[in-house]
């Protein structure tokens, strides 16, 4: 039995590992065939288990290639490159897969870009989003509110706007986008679900874990989500968190303080004292910082007591300026 009795798929612990060698793996699982035979009219009793054994076994194969698809969302989703390249695999997989496979691969773009709306993986989902599977459809509704999650983006809002025009009749098609668009302004835009942090060098586990689990339950939309289990969503709570720089004193009193916010330079390995930001713009605390975006302190007057400036930061006076 190909694959059958092999590991399951899906190993949460290659999570943001980008081994390669695992996502050709599981690139292969997808490119199995199953048929679930329909044909109950066996005369033989051991006719009837031979096919309940087949059918069994197509139902597994089926199942672990839309876990697979959402493995390789898992293990691409740490650096730019990798995500990239599993974009071109899940655009051959919309043209070429099984129709289990096309409706979990809007889950998987969610899981791989969550809080960051580019522009190809938007109007991918925009297109999912009038699919003619209904499975599609409301897969690809809701990945549009993770893959937006907190940032206020105007074009994903002005898409789900019309999404509640176009579907004003569908009730269940409308939940999926009033759920998209409580997403893209969670927190009045001032929260995330990236599981990223400390300058996306390390992995939340539990952000992680909130995420597939719910990912995990829209595999099945229309028994869970639109039946009776919709407060599996609740498990997106443990992968919020703020995306705003807040500076404080030593007091945890308020400190406003002015802080250049700009695009994240990669400085690994380079020798000197490299900048950190480029096409920065200086504004002052409490600021946004939007995806691959950091900051860093504009006076020589506070240090920070943290080598990340992210989230809730510590400010201590500077002493040599004192003097």
């Amino acid at each position: 039995s190909s694959g059958i009795n092999a590991e399951w798929p899906l190993r949460p612990g290659y999570a943001g590992t980008g081994d390669v060698l695992k996502i050709q793996k599981m690139l292969h699982l997808c490119s199995e065939h199953y048929e679930v035979s329909r044909d109950d009219n066996k005369k033989d009793k051991k006719e009837k288990q031979e096919a309940d054994a087949k059918k069994l076994e197509a139902e597994t194969g089926i199942a672990q290639q839309m876990v697979a698809v959402i493995g390789i969302a898992l293990i691409a989703m740490a650096e730019e490159l990798g995500a990239e390249m599993a974009l071109r695999s899940y655009s051959n997989l919309l043209r070429y897969g099984e129709p289990c496979i096309r409706r979990v691969v809007p889950l998987a773009l969610a899981m791989l870009s969550a809080s960051n709306p580019k522009l190809e993986i938007i109007d991918t989902l925009s297109k999912l989003s009038h699919d003619s599977d209904s499975e599609v459809a409301h897969n690809a509704i809701f990945a549009m509110g993770i893959v937006g999650s907190g940032t206020n983006n105007a074009r994903l809002a002005n898409m789900l706007r019309q999404l509640a025009q176009y579907y004003h009749k569908d009730a269940n098609n409308l939940f999926m986008v009033r759920l998209a668009q409580g997403l893209v302004h969670l927190g009045k835009g001032t929260l995330t679900l990236s599981p990223y942090h400390s300058d996306r060098m390390l992995m939340s586990r539990v952000a992680v874990g909130g995420l597939l689990g719910v990912i995990v339950a829209f595999m099945d939309v229309n028994n869970l989500i639109i039946g009776k289990s919709h407060y599996l969503l609740y498990h997106l709570v443990s992968a919020i968190q703020p995306r705003m720089l807040v500076t404080f004193n030593e007091d945890l009193k308020p400190l406003p303080v002015p802080v250049r916010v700009g695009q994240a330079v990669d400085v690994v390995g380079q020798a000197g004292k490299p900048k950190t930001i480029t096409g920065f713009q200086t504004h002052t605390t409490p600021v946004l910082l939007a995806h691959g975006e950091r900051a860093e302190l504009g006076t020589n007057e506070y240090t920070p007591l943290t080598p990340v400036m992210e989230g809730f930061v510590i400010l201590r006076k500077n002493e040599d300026m004192e003097e």
